[in-house]
């Protein structure tokens, strides 16, 4: 069996999916893409190379052995794009989550499933609680939560988690608070689209955070977010910093995160925090509206430290 246990985001990572990028199929559709950046770089034919992808992946690969993470991999779909493997599942406390995605994602779930039946605690929110794992973000007591309410819901293919969903968390884990941010969305202009919570807004360390302010529909909840970490302890970036996925790293540990080398900001940011860098090029990734984080569904954290 696989012990799952994940209570935040930057507790010493000891298990994690990473996606795969094999056999993606080529330059899709743009009829079958589902995010402005995809079809921003296919009208301009730069849409990224299988071989480039796997390049990038395998150098997160590479840093997990360095820190000794047991990495677990999808089973391969040839034709599929299966780097995402944070938004087809994710962990909150011992319980693994398989949320049901849009139709046209579900063969990723299917990619991961031989691991979903190695978990002893998996939750299986119905058809109508739609969520992704890019939205959810557990921090301590806390669950952070990126959603749509109907109206924006119904209308972009961008929105991909509900109001119904955020019940459902209040429901299951009744032992957090469940604080929900509206987002920006737009289905043909990545500057004006935060696809997820964590294309905004992440945390770091062990009491800093991420934040782009204009990627939340009101502006409440962007200030609440400063006010909880403390407008000291957040590095705010700037829409073109969002455009590139800068608030999209992923954190080993409190004192280590992996981030993209060309976030020269950020990176001197983290480290005047304390924090080390592990940078990995993840230009080419990015370009389909993705990056670190949305790469990696930690399995398991550790939390034998008393600060934990």
């Amino acid at each position: 069996m696989i012990t799952v246990k994940v209570l935040d985001e930057t507790a010493p990572l000891e298990a994690v999916i990473l996606g795969i990028a094999d056999n993606m199929g080529g330059v899709p559709d743009i009829k079958h893409t589902y995010d402005p950046k995809s079809k921003e770089h296919i009208l301009a034919g730069t849409f990224p190379k299988e071989k480039d992808l796997i390049a990038e992946i395998n150098a997160v690969a590479r840093v997990f052995k360095k820190y000794g993470v047991e990495v677990y991999r999808p089973a391969n779909i040839k034709g599929l794009n299966q780097i995402f493997a944070r938004d087809i599942a994710f962990v909150i406390g011992d319980s693994l989550v398989v949320p049901c995605v849009t139709p046209e994602r579900k063969l990723e779930s299917d990619g991961i499933q031989h691991l979903i039946d190695d978990v002893k605690k998996v939750l299986l929110p119905d058809e109508h609680e739609r969520m992704e794992g890019g939205d959810i973000m557990p921090w301590k007591d806390h669950i952070f939560v990126g959603y749509s309410k109907a109206a924006d819901f119904e209308k972009y293919t961008v929105a991909r988690t509900n109001e119904d969903a955020v019940k459902y968390l209040e429901r299951n884990f009744r032992g957090y608070t469940i604080k929900a941010f509206e987002l920006k969305k737009s289905d043909d202009n990545p500057r004006e689209n935060a696809l997820h919570l964590d294309c905004c807004f992440q945390p770091v360390g062990k009491d800093k955070a991420v934040i782009y302010r204009q990627g939340f529909k009101n502006e409440e909840d962007a200030d609440f977010l400063v006010n909880f970490f403390g407008a000291n302890n957040v590095f705010e970036i700037t829409k073109e910093e969002m455009y590139e996925m800068n608030s999209n790293f992923f954190s080993i540990s409190p004192e280590v995160v992996i981030s993209d080398s060309s976030f020269t900001r950020l990176n001197q940011q983290f480290r005047e925090w304390g924090i080390k860098v592990e940078e990995v090029e993840y230009r080419e990734t990015a370009k389909m509206e993705g990056l670190l984080r949305c790469s990696t569904m930690p399995l398991r954290r550790s939390y034998e430290q008393a600060d934990y």
